[in-house]
């Protein structure tokens, strides 16, 4: 994420944001935020608010995730969430959006789906 100059915006239980700012290494040919930004911050928001959730002393890997680009990613930054619907001891399943953000104005630019698994045996370094 540091890569791509993304951050951590909010965290809370079972929910966290996660911001990236425009800049011309995230987006495309057209000045769009580029598909595989988008799908990073979102998978990234997942596992994090799936996280909060884990015990100490485990980890999480992402199973499966599954993303809608809904419109073009613009803005000044894109701001993904990432929701736990359902909890589980293995594993965890997460809500998926992600918002072009201006002064005035937030638009769904992406939503999916993830699950994720819980490790035990391997903490995060």
């Amino acid at each position: 994420m540091a890569h791509l100059g993304a951050r951590i915006a909010h965290v809370g239980a079972g929910e966290v944001h996660v911001v990236l700012p425009r800049r011309p290494e995230v987006t495309q040919q057209h000045g769009y935020f580029h598909a595989g930004a988008t799908s990073s911050i979102a998978d990234s928001a997942g596992g994090y608010a799936a996280f909060t959730l884990f015990p100490e002393g485990s980890s999480v890997l992402t199973v499966e995730f599954k993303i809608n680009l809904l419109a073009p990613g613009e803005g000044e930054h894109l701001e993904a969430v990432g929701t736990v619907l359902k909890p589980g001891r293995t594993l965890t399943i997460c809500r998926l959006e992600v918002y072009g953000v201006t002064a005035t104005q937030r638009t769904l630019v992406a939503a999916g789906q993830q699950t994720l698994i819980q490790i035990q045996s391997r903490p995060e370094p």
